[in-house]
């Protein structure tokens, strides 16, 4: 543990100038009392650290002293490519390595780029939760991604709906979905057949735990997890829309309807309308999840949209008409 810790102030007082007391023990999570003897242990082992007195001092490497610790881990590098998304980080477990990563990047730097871990940080940011959601971290993900990172299979149970099923699992990838932590993996490979890849919310995992047998699974090299969640994210969002409307669209509700429903579909049936009417209007079929669904959607188009069909849809809006009407009179 401290030994890690000296490397660390050696690497921060490589890369800046000069760091206060202060700084070192924010930085290190120690108490600058602790700061004074690392200092003074890595001044007896040969590492020419000064200390400025003062009320502007502070620490410092001279002579142009560089260490040679600069290699990274593999734990390190992977969670180096994982640094624009640094809740993601913390919620896997892997701040610290990409913490450390950064750091050995920073000190191999030439001085005059040790600064852009800063300036990008300043100038980029991945906020992945939507907007009105409290972000929930599954208590189970640290273990998930341990797996996912040492290609370990697991043994699950997953609850869908009001029961629970075991589930042998090879953990291929993970998703961060607006908040939501999904899990690719490779289902019943333990039966010696090879499996499908299926994804699960890993918030509806109840446990996880090694699978008996073999721990590590040999990893499909093919895989593609970007592409996988791709066409999964298209399949899911196509099978939901199960039931149509048919609606009239002025030219605003028109522009309206992708932000109000699945932009995809919305997208696709104003693209299929035919020409409009003598008032401007178009005519639309819409696939919706439900009539239920579609109420509440539409409902922010206001005058924009008129539902035409089903005709249990149409009454239901005109129901909602009379009583805004009785609102403002």
């Amino acid at each position: 543990m401290r030994a890690a810790r000296l490397i660390k102030m050696v690497l921060l007082l490589q890369a800046r100038p000069s760091m206060t007391g202060a700084e070192l023990a924010r930085e290190l999570e120690v108490s600058e009392r602790t700061v004074t003897r690392d200092a003074a242990a890595l001044s007896e082992a040969g590492v020419p650290v000064y200390a400025d007195r003062g009320r502007a001092g502070g620490y410092r490497l001279i002579g142009g002293y560089r260490t040679r610790l600069t290699g990274l881990g593999r734990t390190e590098a992977e969670a180096l490519f994982l640094s624009g998304v640094p809740s993601a980080l913390r919620e896997m477990g892997l701040a610290d390595a990409a913490s450390a990563a950064r750091l050995k990047v920073s000190a191999a730097l030439l001085p005059e780029l040790r600064d852009a871990s800063h300036t990008v940080a300043q100038r980029f940011h991945l906020d992945a939760p939507g907007w009105w959601q409290e972000p929930q971290t599954p208590t189970l993900l640290p273990d998930v991604a341990d797996a996912v990172w040492d290609d370990r299979r697991l043994a699950v149970r997953y609850r869908r709906r009001d029961s629970e099923v075991e589930r042998e699992l090879e953990p291929y990838g993970l998703v961060l979905k607006a908040g939501v932590w999904y899990l690719a993996a490779r289902a019943g490979a333990s039966t010696g057949s090879q499996g499908d890849f299926r994804v699960y919310r890993v918030d509806r995992l109840a446990t996880v735990g090694p699978a008996p047998g073999e721990d590590r699974f040999r990893r499909d090299e093919t895989f593609d997890l970007p592409g996988f969640w791709e066409e999964r994210a298209a399949q899911f969002a196509r099978s939901i829309l199960r039931e149509e409307v048919t609606l009239r669209l002025t030219p605003e509700g028109a522009r309206g309807l992708p932000y109000a429903t699945d932009r995809t579909a919305a997208e696709e049936a104003v693209r299929s309308a035919g020409e409009p009417d003598g008032q401007g209007r178009i005519t639309v079929t819409l696939p919706v999840e439900s009539a239920e669904v579609a109420y509440a959607q539409l409902l922010a188009l206001g005058p924009e949209a008129e539902v035409l069909a089903p005709p249990e849809l149409r009454e239901r809006f005109a129901e909602a008409a009379r009583r805004m009407a009785d609102l403002y009179p």
